[in-house]
């Protein structure tokens, strides 16, 4: 008897993805792309969470993030694994380069950029409630030793990286959409914007919300200019930050996608989306050099740490961003890069830096970029090394550049020095210190795994081999319920970090990238604890936290008393937002954004601050949800369960 076509798929899908694990996955997957959910705008875009009042990084829910379209295109890529289907991971590239990579008018003035003196020197400020004040004299920087590079590569000057956050739905109204400067409120469409600007001090709730192109039809005098820096000829400009992690993510996911369509006979139909990973994997080498090209190593005082030449800048490891700007007028037009001298072990990604070194699907075309990968894979390993911890946990970071003015260290880091750059429990940010938060660890180490699991490298075993036993340690089961670790407590200096783990959390997305860092390095190592650990985190996961929208667990939003706080803005300056809302000396967060008073949970914040206990949200963020979709969908395919 002929089956009917559609049963025949399905048998063939069956097939391919047969296992309690895959289908949890597929189940998971079917709840993200339902539309009646809420996970992604009409345009296809990936909302950082489907409830719309969020604040941490991001601090509106239905913005998006660089990280968010970087797990859509991994989402995509175990589909494709699973069903056959790898139409959605092209799709899935093609949403994030259309709405996260400038085009070329939204960057009109690369080719105006000079590599012999990429950018000007700007201090970091002790805090917010400073105003910026200009360096006298002129601080030497280095030359840029990829841009020609670059340029010959791929034929243009522009720069292929995600800007790291989006307006989705044009909140603040902006209209700073691709190839738009600030077409204002009635804009369709996501729109760019920054929010980090002055300092390690900043948290998000101190932030002034500015556009990534400027032509002062909102703000100030000088549109948001002056806010961040002091000159004395302000000039209509363009800028964009990227998040060197999310990028590597990107690429990350293009390897395993790579890798699952070679098995599946299916390479062919991404090989154009591989080539463009690998582009972005290209630029996102920007991320290994200093933030003014200054030489690596013992960079004290902005005067006398010189200038790096051909790649003397580089350290070789994922830096917390990359920047790049210009003006908008071409006459007496310029541009302007950076990278960072601070890098979180965090953002590190060997897997990543392995897949542009070996994978030949997604090589780099530049002329230096794969001997640089290789080297950033030998640095990134070493890295781990030197921070781990005497319990296996890793430690924050290093910084070429103390307090970002490259200052003077504290003595005792003077001793211990990673290749000259200085050891930081909180690198980047302090507010809240950006090694507290377990999540790191769940998000670094998984990808340290996954290198593991694919090279077999016995350098990245010994690191996990430790971290895997201080995890195991920390991990509590009671039935299905589950404990494990929230946030952490060092003291000490490499080589003698110490770890205390000082608050425990169900969190569902960190225990996910915990059950995928134990799969894969069970998988590897023959490991029956880890494995096990990990099946109970995915089995307790799954049975006690579905909702109609995904996997998640109620939490308290402790941190909203602070709708409330005082934002510093320089006394005298005023200016508007394209909705009306004032900027003066007189500013909160919820001033600045007062369209989150016509929020539907807004009345559960406006209780807590007239007193009431703090309000409990079930969060849907999208990368936690797709975190527990590839954590299942993973043990599936690794154990054939």
């Amino acid at each position: 008897m002929l089956l009917p076509l559609a049963a025949l798929l399905m048998g063939c899908v069956a097939q391919i993805h047969a296992g309690v694990y895959s289908d949890r996955f597929l189940q998971q997957y079917n709840k993200i792309h339902d539309p009646k959910n809420g996970y992604f705008s009409k345009e296809g875009i990936p909302y950082h969470s489907v409830e719309t009042l969020m604040v941490e990084g991001p601090d509106h829910g239905h913005e998006t993030t660089s990280e968010a379209h970087s797990y859509y295109i991994w989402l995509e890529a175990m589909y494709g694994k699973l069903t056959n289907d790898f139409s959605k991971f092209n799709t899935a590239w093609q949403i994030m380069e259309e709405f996260t990579i400038p085009v070329h008018d939204s960057q009109p003035t690369n080719y105006k950029y000079n590599p012999s003196k990429p950018a000007t020197f700007n201090p970091e400020l002790d805090s917010p409630d400073q105003y910026p004040t200009p360096s006298q004299p002129e601080v030497p920087v280095g030359q840029d030793p990829l841009f020609q590079e670059l340029q010959n590569a791929y034929g243009t000057p522009d720069m292929y990286s995600m800007h790291w956050l989006t307006d989705v739905d044009n909140v603040y109204g902006f209209g700073n959409s691709p190839g738009n400067c600030l077409a204002g409120p009635g804009t369709p469409g996501p729109s760019y914007i920054n929010t980090y600007q002055r300092g390690s001090q900043e948290s998000t709730w101190k932030t002034i919300p500015q556009p990534t192109c400027d032509n002062f039809r909102y703000g100030g005098r000088n549109g948001f200019l002056d806010l961040f820096v002091r000159d004395n000829n302000y000039v209509q400009q363009w800028k964009y930050t990227s998040a060197p992690d999310a990028d590597a993510r990107a690429v990350q996911a293009a390897f395993w996608a790579s890798k699952w369509a070679t098995e599946n006979g299916q390479l062919n139909t991404i090989s154009s989306t591989l080539a463009k990973a690998g582009k972005l994997g290209d630029y996102l080498r920007y991320s290994f050099f200093d933030k003014y090209f200054k030489r690596i190593g013992n960079c004290v005082s902005p005067y006398n740490c010189p200038g790096g030449y051909g790649k003397e800048s580089a350290h070789y490891l994922l830096s917390w961003y990359v920047g790049w700007g210009g003006s908008l007028s071409d006459y007496n037009g310029w541009a302007w890069r950076i990278g960072d001298g601070a890098a979180h072990f965090g953002y590190q990604n060997p897997l990543a830096a392995y897949a542009l070194v070996n994978d030949y699907n997604l090589r780099p075309r530049g002329a230096t970029a794969v001997n640089d990968w290789q080297q950033s894979l030998s640095r990134q390993l070493e890295f781990y090394g030197w921070l781990q911890s005497q319990e296996g946990a890793f430690a924050g970071g290093a910084t070429n550049s103390w307090n970002g003015r490259y200052d003077n260290p504290p003595s005792e880091l003077t001793a211990n020095t990673f290749h000259g750059m200085f050891y930081d429990w909180e690198p980047v940010y302090h507010d809240p210190p950006s090694n507290r938060w377990y999540g790191m660890q769940a998000w670094s180490v998984d990808r340290l795994a996954q290198y593991y699991y694919v090279s077999g490298d016995y350098q990245a075993k010994s690191l996990l081999d430790k971290w895997v036993s201080w995890i195991l340690s920390e991990i509590k089961f009671n039935g299905d319920n589950y404990t494990l670790p929230a946030t952490l407590e060092w003291d000490g200096v490499p080589p003698n970090v110490r770890v205390r783990v000082s608050g425990y959390t169900n969190d569902v997305g960190t225990a996910s990238g915990t059950a995928r860092t134990l799969s894969f390095y069970a998988a590897k190592a023959n490991h029956a604890e880890a494995k096990n650990v990990a099946k109970k985190l995915l089995d307790g996961m799954w049975k006690l936290y579905q909702t109609d929208k995904g996997v998640s667990t109620p939490e308290e939003a402790s941190t909203y008393n602070q709708f409330n706080l005082p934002i510093a803005v320089p006394y005298g300056w005023t200016g508007r937002y394209p909705n009306g809302d004032v900027i003066d000396n007189s500013a909160t967060f919820i001033k600045l954004r007062s369209w989150y008073k016509n929020d539907p949970d807004w009345p559960k914040v406006e209780a807590h601050l007239n007193g009431g206990p703090a309000p409990v949200f079930t969060y849907h963020r999208f990368w936690a949800q797709a975190d527990h979709a590839l954590a299942q969908g993973t043990y599936g395919l690794l154990f054939n369960e």
